[in-house]
């Protein structure tokens, strides 16, 4: 799989996600390099300066106290004012020794004791140890001097600004405001684009489109006008086409029956018989081809039992005297249109009961579809052959019986009948040894 591919793979499939995603994605690296910036220029220094200060006050007391080292008066006085002043701790012990420790420290206790660290080895120039108290909130430093040992507390809001808090807060909850803002937005524009491919996927499917009002962005408005003007030409051709099909139905059975009433006045003539059959195969076209070019658009769509539906079918075939067994899932329904599917089916088990000897049926559901197999074990069809048999006419007389007497238009009216449901039909190998017929439904 390539780069690409895998992209697309990861990618969210909804037009919704896919926009919040791009919507999403620029902010994040704002925050990002934003963040980066402001810690790495502006924090950092003032986390520098502000150690520096500290330092540096530090210095300052050591080297007034060491310049009055033997008055213990003059110690407590200076530790007293700088400690008022400066807010700070501030203790000396006489003629102890630095004992430096070692602890762990978190990772915001390592970062401030390498801040100090970094400016005390500069400034002070003496034996320190610095302690860190997170938790706490303080943290202590300790300095060699000549005759004692320095300790000064400083409170930890000494060594850090509070604008890098106010700062991430803000820009957290300003990104956080706009992102809500615009899925709001995002969801309304999305709105009509949903509506329109439910409408599309409806009328696809023979269904009955409900209203859909022209709404959202321009582009939008647009296709949904074009989806209205499509729909309105498609029901005027259907509309249209049935009014001329019963015309041309009733202009060809009239003289169709008038030769028929001809031919019986002939009594037993030896040209009668064959007159009879050709006038009968000549109505057995017309039907299939009006069968094929009629439809079922105009039948509305309803939730079917199709369990009970293809029991009656099979039932049919039996009574028939047809050899059929079939496995059907209880209580399977979908939204389809009944009249035309079961013709459908009828038209297929009858095909398949043309060329073999015996046929099953299985009918059930997965998680979305229903699946219905047919398998005989008759002769089957070329694989080469198995997509032009779905053409108007075409008869794979390569395999089939060349006096089955048909026009080559039941399997393309079944694709047509499955089709308009936004089902699919596959011809496949079958495991008895002839064709298999696989259809998927939606549910």
């Amino acid at each position: 799989m390539g780069l690409k591919a895998r992209i697309k793979s990861v990618l969210p499939r909804s037009l919704f996600m896919r926009s919040l995603l791009i919507l999403v994605t620029p902010i994040f690296l704002l925050q990002v390099i934003t963040t980066y910036i402001f810690f790495d220029r502006h924090w950092d220094d003032m986390t520098d300066r502000l150690a520096s200060s500290v330092v540096k006050e530090i210095a300052l007391i050591a080297d007034q106290i060491e310049q009055v080292q033997g008055q213990p008066e003059r110690v407590e006085v200076i530790a007293e004012y700088y400690g008022r002043i400066l807010e700070l701790g501030i203790s000396y012990r006489q003629g102890a020794s630095l004992n430096r420790t070692d602890y762990d420290l978190s990772a915001w206790g390592a970062i401030v004791h390498d801040t100090l660290s970094r400016q005390a080895n500069t400034i002070i120039r003496r034996p320190y140890d610095i302690r860190i108290d997170i938790q706490e909130k303080w943290v202590e430093i300790s300095v060699q001097l000549k005759d004692g040992v320095l300790t000064v507390v400083t409170p930890q809001r000494r060594l850090f600004s509070s604008s890098a808090y106010i700062f991430l807060l803000w820009m957290l909850g300003v990104s956080l405001v706009l992102l809500l803002i615009a899925v709001m937005f995002m969801r309304n524009q999305i709105k009509p684009i949903r509506r329109l491919a439910i409408a599309a996927e409806k009328f696809g499917m023979g269904r009955e489109v409900p209203f859909l009002k022209v709404e959202g962005a321009r582009e939008v408005r647009a296709a949904a006008r074009a989806f209205l003007e499509m729909r309105e030409r498609i029901d005027k051709q259907i509309q249209q086409r049935t009014a001329m099909l019963a015309g041309v139905s009733h202009d060809l059975r009239t003289p169709l029956t008038r030769m028929k009433l001809q031919m019986e006045m002939l009594g037993d003539h030896p040209d009668a018989t064959a007159l009879k059959q050709d006038i009968a195969d000549m109505e057995k076209m017309i039907a299939a081809y009006l069968e094929f070019a009629r439809g079922e658009g105009g039948e509305p769509s309803e939730r079917t039992d199709l369990s009970a539906m293809m029991t009656r079918v099979l039932d049919q075939a039996v009574r028939e005297g047809a050899q059929v067994t079939g496995a059907i899932q209880p209580e399977v329904s979908a939204v389809v249109r009944p009249v035309a599917l079961e013709r459908c089916l009828t038209n297929l088990i009858s095909n398949a009961l043309k060329y073999a000897g015996t046929v099953d049926v299985q009918l059930y559901t997965d998680e979305e579809t229903v699946q219905i197999l047919i398998d005989d074990n008759g002769p089957g069809i070329p694989l080469e052959l198995r997509e032009d048999v779905f053409k108007p006419f075409f008869r794979a007389e390569g395999s089939r019986n060349q006096k089955t007497g048909g026009v080559g238009l039941g399997l393309p009216i079944a694709q047509d009948i499955i089709l308009a449901h936004g089902g699919t039909i596959d011809l496949l190998d079958s495991p008895q040894g002839g064709l298999r017929v696989y259809v998927r439904l939606p549910m």
